[in-house]
């Protein structure tokens, strides 16, 4: 999330007179060489245009450029001094006069005159300044004649002044200049590398100072040319050659630059990580010697290097154990971009898996208090990183103690008044480190508020600005705001509005992560009551092939949020469309192959994905593998499990209904609902969730005659709780008046029932009447506040259902879901006879004739008052599933010529036992 650039004070030491030879011979020369289009010989006087005019004049002429270049250097505040026609002259006269025997010193002395001045004036050269200076420096070329110091000295120098950072917008002219002179400077880089055996006068400090600009150049949107790969190519040999010799300030600068290197690029080239691996013994062998700027270089920079893959070697963690003792130690002398950097890498290196050592936590609570000291010192960049990081500690795990809230809380003003100075990625930075600490807790004060809505109208300004992970990292936080109770007000509106067009330009560049990510964050905004607006859809709709594209690139919660998102989406109103499937599909295999890794989250969000798409009509092989998969998992994560997790478990494994063996179910419900009651912090939503879970494990119970006392005192529990005051919801009511119909309490709430008459129910109900015009038939009837039944036959105490394949686990006409069981077992339990008929088995006159038949038979009896002991249906055998053992066959007891002749005995049928049970 974080691309800030750490400080490096790589400055050349040795000083400028280690070029001065008063005769004016360069101290290395070398042969004639070949270079570019042909061989560089000493010119005789050519003539050179003069940038502006229409003459020509004799480079001879010129004034002694030794001269003009320490005036130049004496008066370095003096920007006019450096960009004299007459310098420019002098350098090109050198260069001609000395030809293949010039070893660039005047050349580099120039540079570091530059450099010089904007040292002294504590900025880089601006537009204006860089564009005056390229018009001069068109004549600027380096030679492979040049000696080694010359080279780094003016490649550092001119990197360092920002002669090459690209100014929007830009002069092509200076573009073009910019690139000459890199071209040549690189050229005869890599010629100087190259050379067998190897110039003896390449140094350490000047590979490290090279190393170190060219990263610079890269940081500063340089393109990555062929040229300039190679050399950097040829320079790692040189690093790992010269090691012995780098200092402790070069080791920093060395790693610095690979980082930012890495960071800037697509891939890693040869040689690289062998490079890497062998510097960091040297970060232990000098810990103590380097500068506090030193120490939080080296921090940043091994934290960008496992940001972009590095593994946590041994050395690594050697290196790392090593320096953060001296973080504490050198605690007052840190600048504040020093400060903003090391908490950045401490909260990246922890993003990426470290672990909270002391050494670690010590070295965070030894710089928070220093984020207050010096808040009015940190630049924007600054404040964005310092909470993005303090954001991501809190998010993996760091107590929030007094220290760090106090940090944030002197940071939060700043955002305000400088908001007007932030970059589009330090936007996004902020309003995600905003939703980060929102959802650990943080408490949403006015000044939190006030920040998030201050932040919230840059997004629309800078909306074209964002690249494809800040725009994920914002519609991510913004999910994530009103998730955790932010107002969606008009500014977040416009926000999200702004983004999702975005989303649908930029879908072919986000990476698995940001897919997931985004797919999350719109079904969030959508689950608390963002319209379905037709650029929300669209979005949505370009995302879902790319899931199928990356499916073997998301991490197991990538996989756990994704089908979370499906799930909620079809939640949600969500056209299953072929690609919506095809994404569904893709991902379920991906679920087996990586459930020993997911988390206990990862396990609740997902069973709860999988009921949720059950219940949508979802069901295929492979979810029902998965299932059975993820259902091994919960016993052994079962003290792992987070109360809402647990409320998702319990919901989701009776949502499940008969595809879950009751074994299982008690087993998971005896593990986890105590943990429930005991917990007296609970949502609403997550007490009326497990109270359903427990109302349909009480049912399974029941209508497997087993005893269920002990979980009765949980429903109990969970049915007083004080949290369940306002119920605006119809679910949530209906789920309040089936536990007071199962407690027999009184009801608090009048549910709200819909009620829909299928064609077969009125199909069957005519044939019924037309059969037995006497018998009194209710269609659609509410009993004790229950849900309605199909038919009530209110004479017999008989209810009929007309079962579709919505009360059926995937609409297999055999396995009951957990709405259905409890529906049963209610109606059984008020003292209702209930016969279920599955639709399927009601296509025409014939299939009924049979079911007429045996009601005829049942309702041959004198009528029974309401209230007594009514006849209970037989329960045949039900499909289970068990964690080990696949569906098993079913006749799920529908009515049956053997029910009439047991019925006719007076004998109540028993209930066969499956293997299982």
């Amino acid at each position: 999330m974080d691309r800030s650039s750490a400080g490096s004070s790589g400055q050349y030491t040795r000083p400028d007179n280690y070029y001065n030879r008063q005769d004016g011979h360069p101290i290395s020369p070398s042969r004639c060489v070949q270079y570019r289009h042909g061989p560089v010989r000493q010119r005789d006087n050519p003539l050179r245009a003069t940038p502006g005019r229409n003459e020509f004049y004799h480079s001879s002429a010129a004034r002694p450029s030794k001269y003009l270049l320490c005036r130049s250097i004496n008066n370095a505040r003096d920007f006019n001094g450096l960009i004299k026609q007459e310098i420019m002259d002098g350098l090109v006269s050198k260069s001609d006069r000395f030809g293949h025997r010039y070893d660039g010193r005047d050349h580099g002395l120039y540079a570091s005159s530059i450099k010089k001045y904007t040292s002294a004036s504590k900025r880089p050269l601006n537009r204006t300044e860089q564009s005056q200076l390229m018009r001069l420096m068109q004549n600027f070329t380096a030679t492979p004649s040049w000696n080694w110091l010359s080279l780094t000295t003016t490649l550092h120098s001119l990197t360092s002044a920002g002669v090459f950072t690209s100014h929007q917008p830009m002069d092509e002219r200076v573009k073009q200049t910019q690139a000459a002179i890199l071209s040549t400077l690189l050229e005869a880089i890599i010629f100087k590398c190259n050379q067998k055996p190897h110039v003896m006068d390449i140094d350490a400090q000047g590979v490290a100072n090279l190393l170190w600009a060219m990263a610079k150049l890269v940081d500063n949107g340089q393109e990555r040319t062929p040229e300039f790969k190679k050399a950097v190519a040829v320079l790692l040999p040189h690093i790992n050659a010269q090691k012995d010799q780098s200092n402790a300030q070069g080791i920093a600068n060395l790693l610095w630059a690979m980082a930012k290197l890495v960071d800037n690029g697509p891939q890693r080239m040869p040689g690289f990580n062998e490079t890497v691996a062998a510097l960091l013994p040297h970060v232990s062998a000098q810990k103590a010697n380097f500068t506090p700027q030193g120490i939080a270089n080296l921090l940043w920079a091994m934290a960008k290097l496992v940001d972009n893959g590095q593994k946590r070697t041994p050395e690594f963690n050697e290196a790392l154990a090593a320096l953060l003792p001296h973080v504490s130690a050198a605690k007052a002398n840190f600048k504040p971009q020093g400060i903003a950097n090391l908490l950045w890498a401490m909260s990246k290196l922890m993003d990426n898996g470290q672990e909270r050592t002391p050494g670690l936590k010590e070295a965070v609570a030894t710089l928070l208090p220093y984020v207050n000291a010096k808040k009015n010192q940190f630049i924007p960049q600054h404040i964005a990183n310092l909470l993005w990081a303090m954001a991501k500690l809190v998010d993996k795990g760091l107590e929030q103690t007094p220290g760090l809230n106090k940090g944030v809380a002197a940071l939060l003003p700043f955002v305000n008044a400088q908001k007007a100075n932030f970059k589009p990625q330090e936007i996004a930075n902020l309003l995600c480190a905003m939703a980060k600490l929102v959802d650990n807790g943080l408490e949403r004060t006015p000044l939190l508020k006030e920040t998030v809505s201050a932040l919230l109208p840059l997004v629309n300004t800078a909306k074209a600005n964002f690249n494809p992970q800040e725009i994920a990292n914002l519609l991510w936080a913004t999910a994530k705001l009103v998730d955790n109770g932010l107002v969606r007000t008009p500014q977040l509106n416009e926000a999200v509005a702004a983004l999702l067009p975005q989303v649908s330009a930029a879908k072919a560049d986000f990476k698995p992560q940001e897919s997931a990510n985004l797919l999350w964050a719109m079904t969030k905004l959508l689950d608390n009551g963002e319209y379905r607006t037709p650029g929300l859809k669209e979005a949505v709709a370009s995302l879902l092939p790319h899931v199928n594209a990356q499916k073997d690139n998301f991490t197991p919660q990538g996989i756990a949020n994704l089908l979370w998102t499906m799930a909620k989406l079809v939640d949600n109103g969500q056209e299953r469309t072929s690609v919506f499937n095809e994404a569904v599909a893709a991902l379920l295999p991906h679920v087996n192959a990586a459930k020993a890794n997911f988390k206990p989250q990862g396990i609740a969000n997902l069973l709860w994905a999988m009921a949720k798409l059950m219940e949508n009509g979802e069901w295929t092989s492979e979810l029902n593998e998965v299932v059975a998969a993820l259902l091994r998992h919960v016993n052994t994560q079962k003290a792992n499990f987070k109360p809402q997790e647990i409320a998702n478990l319990l919901w989701a494994t009776a949502k499940l209904g008969e595809f879950v063996e009751l074994n299982l179910v008690t087993s998971v419900f005896e593990s986890l609902v105590n943990r429930i009651s005991e917990n007296p912090q609970l949502s609403q939503k997550d007490i009326l969730m497990s109270l359903w879970g427990v109302l349909v494990c009480c049912a399974r119970l029941s209508l497997d005659s087993n005893y269920n006392n002990w979980l009765e005192k949980h429903m109990d529990d969970l049915f007083t709780r004080p949290e369940i005051t306002f119920l605006h919801n119809e679910e949530d009511q209906r789920i309040i008046a089936q536990a007071a119909s199962w407690l027999g309490r009184a009801c608090p709430v009048v549910p709200h029932y819909q009620t829909t008459r299928s064609k077969r129910q009125s199909d069957f109900r005519d044939q019924l009447q037309s059969c037995f015009p006497s018998l009194q038939i209710e269609e659609e009837k509410s009993l004790n506040s229950l849900p309605p039944v199909d038919l009530l036959l209110p004479d017999h105490n008989m209810v009929i259902e007309i079962q579709g394949p919505s009360h059926y686990v995937g609409g297999d006409f055999n396995t009951r879901n957990g709405s259905t069981l409890l529906k049963i077992a209610l109606l059984q339990k008020a003292g209702f006879e209930v016969i279920e008929i599955p639709v399927n088995r009601l296509c025409n006159q014939d299939l009924m004739k049979p079911y007429i038949n045996q009601i005829k038979t049942r309702t041959g009896f004198p009528p029974q008052e309401h209230g007594s002991v009514s006849l209970k249906r037989r329960w045949a055998d039900a499909a289970y599933v068990t964690a080990d053992n696949g569906r098993q066959p079913s006749d799920h007891g529908y009515l049956t010529a053997e029910e009439h002749s047991e019925d006719q005995t007076g004998k109540p049928a028993k209930r066969k036992k499956t293997n299982s049970q």
